[in-house]
């Protein structure tokens, strides 16, 4: 991957081992706008938030409509500042919006309403070629991620074991030490394959994987899935593209009398309409849909994490806190009802918790000239 893709995905990076796993043969706060009608919050979602992340029933709702229109404001923003823009976040328990940029005289005017400014000493794009230069050097078999972590104005590289290997990695590519934090995964990330989005299907009659979001003519999933040309069946179709490691994105077209839907499984009996894919701002709540664990919510840390599987090093992957297990790649991710991401790995599970990445749906469509599905 070259530097200016990086840039362009918002790179941050990451560094993990992964081990796929198949199946075998078929055996809110203040500050907050007025809340959105309860017809618009996703069926089972206000369930799901209070179970994961202890958010009050009462509270949900507001919380949701709040980091919708906060998404709208730091797009704004994010325009306005330029290369001065150094990340954004939110806290939909407190209502705030917060904006970091090395030019705090840029925020003003109405969209300064609302936002608390952070000013810092590197854009965003500054700590995205820090990472870069990181990616250039090459991740280590035991660092397993780097990302750009907005609220501290940091890269943070994180190596399995310890902190050792990932100080050395800094070193080695000449990273001023106050713009990196380092830090100890517990384990090394994953990627999961045995997964559902909405719907499971099968690779070659042999592997289960998940229907991330359906498409026109068929669905995207996660690129470690299946080869172009690999056959599917439930639905039956064919691999048309994909892509992995570097990224980890595919899609499959589905044959005559397969209809996609833009819905997705809420493992409560029903399903999550999806109405588009605007991105979240970092800190919104997320939630993933997989056959091995269900429904499971989140936040999002960061965009365009790189990760380092065993496989290979993925980037421009979204970070989250969402816990995800091995059969639980490719499946959807949503904040609301806007698509954000398939599966793609992570560490942890649903008993103590973990991070899990997705690969960006925005890009999987733009690569391959698709469009979502929307109900």
């Amino acid at each position: 991957m070259t530097t200016s893709a990086v840039r362009t995905r918002r790179a941050a990076t990451v560094a993990l081992a992964a081990l796929a796993l198949l199946v075998g043969p078929l055996a809110a706060g203040g500050g907050a706008s007025a809340a959105a009608p309860a017809g618009d919050v996703p069926e089972g979602m206000v369930d799901a938030l209070e179970r994961d992340l202890g958010v009050p029933r009462a509270e949900a709702v507001q919380r949701l409509s709040f980091q919708a229109d906060a998404a709208t404001r730091v797009r704004t923003l994010t325009q306005a500042l330029g290369t001065s823009y150094a990340g954004a976040w939110v806290d939909p328990a407190a209502g705030t919006v917060h904006v970091a940029t090395t030019t705090p005289s840029k925020v003003r005017g109405p969209m300064a309403a609302g936002v608390t400014t952070v000013t810092v000493d590197r854009s965003l794009a500054q700590l995205e070629q820090l990472g870069a230069t990181l990616d250039a050097a090459g991740l280590p078999a035991t660092v397993a991620t780097w990302y750009v972590d907005v609220p501290t104005n940091k890269l943070v590289v994180e190596a399995v074991g310890g902190t050792g290997a990932a100080a050395e990695l800094v070193a080695a590519a000449g990273l001023p030490a106050d713009a990196v934090t380092l830090a100890a995964a517990p384990e090394a990330p994953r990627t999961f394959i045995d997964v559902i989005g909405g719907n499971a299907y099968y690779i070659s009659s042999r592997t289960r994987c998940s229907v991330g979001f359906a498409v026109q003519g068929g669905f995207v999933t996660a690129g470690h899935c299946g080869a172009v040309g690999a056959p599917t069946t439930s639905p039956t179709g064919t691999f048309r593209g994909s892509s992995f490691p570097g990224n980890d994105y595919g899609w499959v077209q589905v044959a005559a009398g397969n209809t996609p839907r833009g819905l997705v499984n809420n493992y409560s009996g029903g399903t999550v309409r999806v109405t588009g894919s605007q991105q979240a701002a970092v800190g919104a709540y997320v939630c993933r849909s997989g056959s091995t664990t269900g429904w499971r919510c989140g936040t999002v840390q960061a965009y365009g994490s790189t990760v380092r599987y065993s496989q290979g090093t993925v980037s421009g992957l979204i970070r989250t806190t969402v816990c995800a297990e091995p059969g639980d790649s490719g499946g959807s991710l949503v904040a609301g009802t806007q698509a954000q991401g398939v599966t793609s790995g992570g560490s942890g599970n649903c008993r103590t918790g973990g991070t899990t990445y997705f690969q960006p749906v925005g890009e999987i469509l733009q690569a391959y000239g698709l469009r979502l599905v929307t109900s």
